[in-house]
């Protein structure tokens, strides 16, 4: 008795002891979980903070320079070692910036005596003009070689002159030079010109090579201008030899000078801000926006835009800088842009991102003079008294609140709009990244997809748990949960290769099946009830569906066979023409329908399993008690099943949502990735997951465009998350609810 009492404690404390393991393991993997969790949160926001952190400049290097002259143009190297810089007089001043020889002279030479007038190129090519009083001009251009001596990095200053060190006559009849403008590139170059006798001049240069000596010679054709405005102010080309910008005052003429025989005028517009005067005129990169800089203050944006098919320079956004800008310089690459006044302020702006990043006073001279690093990572500050060199913190400038979810007027577009588009061929590419269209995108894959993944999950999962028999039962349910084991791949490119190109070609058949389908179940149906009672009694209960799947079979087969005569009769023999000319409805072959189908049917195991086990989880004595009190069986289920398993056909359906919202295979191979906002169920969409698969592989670790991908995981993450914590707090209202039936 005594051995059978201690043997039993010992049982009852080895119980105790496994008691206490399994539930410290299960609260240690909850734990872990919900660790695992916080930290892919915190990851996230790690990657993604850095893009709206604020820009910052600080000093880097100062020292005294005492400098008289008027800088025409100021300018680095790529490492930020050697500045230089152009005055007035004509004299360009190579400066070191390195700690060692700081502020000392490295190269220094007069490029041409009385200077009358100055131009520059767009930042990337870095070449200037001076012109002299009899029309003449030097084009050179200041360039920085990198050698190792004693594997040491050396940069070294020169001038390179891509027309030769000599003299090029603009004007013929050797008249001084007032305003000019000047751009090139490897294969043409172009400069114009107004002389003191207000002629317009456009001397248009393009590159051969000598088949002797294999270089490079330039020819030249001078066109004169027609409809020169008086008081020419200021005077730019567009790098692609487009257009023509002069400033007379405050207003903007533009020719078009495309075609050098046509030159012709293209529109003229008054460009100043009410109530104050033009100051200055610049092209962003790329050439496509004219910024324009006001007294006010007000920095106003300038672009073509198509209206009434003609295109035309339209006002598209205005910046307010708050103080008179004396000049504006924007960056080498990006659509940013920074602008000085004579307080002294410099601002910095960016268009795409329609904000100022940054105000910041440097310098209490009047004459100041700034110029980007090349890597836009450093801003060199010259005034009358000293040089000084800012490290520049602007990795991100067009990443913005509104940039990523309200609408923005690109270049070139005709009004605001959603687009993602972040890369290009082109280094002048605006990129465009909304993250509001593959959101969308996501809902819209998300919301087809429930609605043809729940109606056929819910009604199996009520048939099988209620009226189904056991004996099928046990067959059915595994099968169809077996179906969630399927790689979504495999259905991703089933859906892209095999059900896209069916439904494209057999598209009235499909439509047709909607109504075959549910008709043929009702004339079974009204068929049976016409049965003999022997015969249907022989049937045995809860085998009836498997009389419907051949006449589903034949309603199927008869509505694809009739596809094309269908075509024929409504729709002229081509559905897809009919719809896009006839209707207006894009179709693309790869659609909205296609990923309701395939992602419908990788959702239905998961809805149908879970809402399933909830059906037939309803305790038998609720269902009994309900049939003995007179209720049919069909007033039992909706009156007393349904509502009892509400929290669990609930959460079936939030799950089901949620995996839609994360699926990315499907999304990926059986649409066109097409970024656009529209319910039309025959167009596609790019879904967040799938813009992250798609681009992550192709993005620069650290870029925009790097952490705004990230960004978008982080939304997919709270897409889920908000799904299952409404599931969550549904399901336990409607068990508090119904759990007293």
């Amino acid at each position: 008795m005594q051995s059978d009492l201690s043997n039993q404690l010992r049982a009852n404390q080895k119980r105790v002891i496994k008691d206490k393991l399994v539930k410290y393991s299960i609260s240690s993997g909850g734990a872990l979980v919900l660790v695992t969790l916080l930290l892919i949160f915190g990851y996230l926001l790690y990657v993604v903070l850095p893009i709206f952190a604020p820009v910052s400049i600080e000093v880097e290097k100062q020292f005294t320079q005492t400098k008289n002259e008027k800088i025409y143009a100021l300018g680095l190297d790529e490492q930020n070692d050697i500045s230089f810089q152009i005055d007035e007089q004509g004299t360009i001043s190579f400066i070191s910036l390195r700690e060692h020889d700081l502020g000392d002279m490295l190269l220094q030479k007069k490029m041409l005596s009385s200077p009358v007038a100055f131009a520059q190129t767009s930042p990337r090519h870095n070449t200037h003009l001076l012109t002299n009083q009899t029309g003449q001009a030097i084009i050179f251009k200041p360039e920085f070689d990198t050698s190792y001596p004693n594997d040491q990095r050396l940069i070294s200053p020169r001038i390179s002159y891509p027309f030769g060190d000599q003299l090029i006559d603009i004007d013929p009849q050797g008249k001084a030079i007032n305003v000019v403008s000047f751009e090139l590139d490897d294969e043409y170059a172009a400069i114009a010109a107004v002389t003191s006798d207000n002629r317009g001049l456009l001397v248009v240069f393009n590159a051969t090579e000598d088949m002797m000596t294999e270089e490079i010679v330039w020819e030249s054709e001078l066109i004169e201008l027609p409809s020169m405005p008086k008081n020419v102010s200021q005077m730019l080309l567009s790098p692609d030899f487009n257009n023509l910008f002069i400033r007379s005052n405050d207003n903007l003429i533009v020719y078009d000078i495309s075609d050098a025989d046509n030159i012709r005028l293209k529109s003229a517009m008054s460009v100043n801000a009410p109530g104050s005067h033009v100051t200055d005129i610049q092209l962003l990169t790329g050439a496509s926006s004219l910024m324009v800089a006001n007294e006010n203050g007000v920095i106003s944006q300038w672009f073509e835009v198509l209206k009434d098919n003609k295109r035309s320079f339209t006002f598209i956004r205005d910046f307010s800088a708050g103080e008179s800008i004396a000049d504006i310089v924007p960056e080498f690459f990006r659509k940013g842009f920074l602008t000085t006044d004579k307080q002294g302020y410099l601002s910095i702006f960016h268009t795409t991102g329609d904000t100022r990043l940054l105000n910041e006073k440097v310098s209490n001279n009047e004459n100041l003079s700034v110029a980007f690093s090349p890597r836009a990572n450093a801003l060199l500050v010259v005034d009358s008294q000293q040089v000084t060199l800012y490290t520049l913190d602007n990795e991100h400038p067009e990443i913005t609140w509104s940039a990523l979810w309200q609408k923005v007027w690109y270049e070139g577009y005709p009004e605001a709009s959603y687009l993602w588009q972040s890369t290009s061929a082109s280094d002048d590419f605006e990129a465009k990244m909304s993250l509001v269209p593959i959101s969308f995108g996501t809902i819209k894959a998300a919301f087809y997809a429930m609605l043809f993944a729940v109606p056929i999950a819910i009604s199996g999962a009520v048939y099988t748990a209620y009226f189904m028999s056991s004996s099928i039962r046990s067959y059915v349910k595994p099968t169809v949960e077996i179906m969630e084991a399927l790689p979504t791949v495999i259905l991703g490119f089933l859906a892209g290769l095999w059900l896209a190109p069916l439904i494209e070609n057999q598209l009235p058949g499909i439509i047709l099946l909607l109504i075959t389908l549910p008709l043929s179940i009702f004339v079974t149906a009204a068929l049976w009830t016409l049965l003999p009672n022997n015969i249907k009694q022989a049937i045995p209960e809860g085998i009836h569906p498997l009389i419907l799947i051949p006449v589903l079979l034949l309603a199927g087969y008869m509505s694809m066979s009739f596809s094309d005569t269908l075509e024929l009769w409504l729709f002229d023999g081509d559905t897809r023409m009919y719809l896009t000319n006839e209707l207006g409805i894009n179709f693309d072959q790869r659609n909205s329908l296609i990923v309701g189908i395939a992602m419908g049917f990788a959702v239905i195991p998961t809805i149908y399993s879970i809402a399933e086990d909830a059906i037939f989880s309803v305790p038998k004595s609720l269902t009994m008690g309900s049939l003995a009190l007179g209720a049919t069986p069909w007033q039992t289920l909706a009156k007393v099943v349904i509502l009892t398993a509400s929290p669990g056909i609930f959460s079936a359906v939030m799950m089901g949502t949620g995996r839609a919202v994360g699926e990315t295979m499907i999304v990926l191979m059986a649409t066109g990735n097409t970024p656009i906002m529209d319910w039309n169920i025959f167009e596609g969409m790019r879904s967040l997951s799938a813009n992250i698969a798609v681009e992550m592989p192709e993005s620069e670790v650290g870029s925009s465009h790097y952490r705004v991908l990230f960004l978008a995981a982080f939304v997919l993450f709270l897409f889920t998350f908000v799904f299952n914590t409404v599931a969550e707090l549904v399901r336990q209202r409607l068990r508090e609810k119904y759990s007293s039936l």
